[in-house]
C-alpha cells in the first residue's frame, strides 16, 4: 500500500500526515503513475491552510515526476515505461497515483525527473504570464515581485531573453545578488526601499507597463503605484495572504488600469495548451536559455520541514520532494 502526505485538517505544517492510502487500478482514462519527485510550490501551503479549501481528507501536491505503470481504457496519450510529468494537478505527494492520462506530458532525454518537478509548474506559469497573460516585449521594463523565487528566477532569465528590462523585489542582499545572476537588472531589496518609489526613478516617472505579483496582500496597492495608464496588474498568488477586497474605481483613479488572477489550470485546460506550454518551457531550458535553480531535497514523509522553510522565506528556487 502506497503511502502519502496528507491532511485531515486545516491548519500549519502539524497538520500533514505521512500515512498508507487506498489506491485502485486505472480506470478509463486513467494512469498510474509511480512518482520519483515531487515539486513543493506555496499553492501547497495555500491548501493546507484552508486558504484555497480542499474537501477533507486530502493529498496536497499540484505537480510531479515519474513512470507510467499501467494505463486504463482508451489511453492513447501515454504508455507503460514512459518518463512523464504533470502540472496543476492536485494529489502530488504520494508514492503511487492514479491521474488523467491527459494531463501527463512525456518528458524529453534531457530533462530528469528532479529537474521536471522543480519547474513543470513553475516554469509553465512563467510560459503563460509572460508569452499569453501580456505579450513582454523587447525593450519594456516589467515588475517581477519575489524575483528570486521558483517562479520568479524563471520569469527573470526568460523576460531577459525576450529583451525585456527586468526590475525584481526581493528580501535580502543574498537574493538581490541571486535575482541579478539569473537576468533580474534592478533588484529591489524591499526591507529597505520602497519599491513603488523605486520603480518609479527607474522608469523616469512612466511607470512599468505589467506588474507580475505572486506576494498579495502586502505588495498590491504599491504594486497598483508602478504602473503606467492602461498598465496590466497580474496577481497570481497571495504569499503574504490575500488581497483584500478594493473599490474597483481605484483602477480608475490610477490610470484606467487592467486586473487580472490568473491561474495555469485556465490557461492550460486543452491538451493542445499544455503539450505547448510544456514544450515551450523545455526548448527555453534545453537551450540554455533558462537554468532551474533547485534549492534541495527533501524526503516526502518530511515534507512539514519543507513547508516552514518555504513559509518562512528561507528558500530561493525550487524545492523537490522524493518520495
Amino acid at each position: 500500500m502506497p503511502k502519502a502526505i496528507r491532511i485531515h485538517e486545516t491548519g500549519g505544517p502539524e497538520v500533514l500526515r505521512w500515512e498508507d492510502v487506498e489506491l485502485g487500478r486505472p480506470g478509463p482514462g486513467e494512469a498510474l503513475l509511480r512518482q520519483t519527485a515531487i515539486g513543493l510550490n506555496f499553492i501547497d501551503t495555500y491548501h493546507r491552510t484552508g486558504l484555497y479549501p480542499l474537501p477533507l481528507p486530502a493529498v496536497l501536491g499540484m505537480e510531479g515526476a515519474g513512470m507510467v505503470e499501467e494505463v486504463g481504457a482508451g489511453v492513447t496519450e501515454v504508455k507503460p515505461g514512459d518518463r512523464v510529468a504533470y502540472a496543476g494537478v492536485l494529489g502530488a505527494y504520494t508514492e503511487r497515483r492514479l491521474i488523467a492520462a491527459d494531463r501527463l506530458v512525456s518528458l524529453p532525454d534531457g530533462v530528469s525527473d528532479i529537474q521536471a518537478a522543480a519547474m513543470m509548474l513553475k516554469g509553465m506559469t512563467a510560459e503563460y504570464l509572460l508569452l499569453r497573460t501580456h505579450r513582454v516585449q523587447r525593450s519594456e521594463t516589467i515588475l517581477v515581485h519575489a524575483a528570486a523565487g521558483g517562479v520568479g528566477l524563471i520569469m527573470c532569465q526568460w523576460a531577459k531573453h525576450l529583451g525585456a528590462t527586468v526590475i525584481g523585489t526581493v528580501g535580502s542582499d543574498e537574493k538581490a545578488e541571486l535575482a541579478r545572476a539569473n537576468g533580474c537588472h534592478h533588484p529591489i531589496v524591499y526591507t529597505r526601499e520602497n519599491f513603488t518609489e523605486r520603480v518609479r526613478a527607474l522608469t523616469g516617472g512612466a511607470g512599468v507597463p505589467v506588474v507580475y505579483d505572486s506576494v498579495g496582500k502586502d505588495t498590491f496597492l504599491g504594486s497598483l503605484d508602478c504602473l503606467r495608464p492602461l498598465g496590466l496588474m497580474v496577481s497570481f498568488g497571495n504569499a503574504s495572504g490575500a488581497v483584500p477586497p478594493f473599490n474597483i474605481g481605484l483602477l480608475a483613479q490610477k490610470g484606467s488600469l487592467f486586473l487580472t488572477r490568473p491561474v495555469l489550470m485556465a490557461y492550460t485546460a486543452k491538451r493542445e495548451d499544455l503539450l505547448s506550454c510544456a514544450r515551450a518551457l523545455f526548448e527555453v531550458v534545453a537551450s540554455g536559455v533558462v537554468k532551474i535553480k533547485l534549492e534541495r531535497t527533501w524526503p516526502l514523509e518530511d515534507a512539514a520541514s519543507a513547508h516552514r522553510e518555504l513559509e518562512g522565506r528561507r528558500t530561493t528556487g525550487s524545492t523537490v520532494l522524493i518520495p
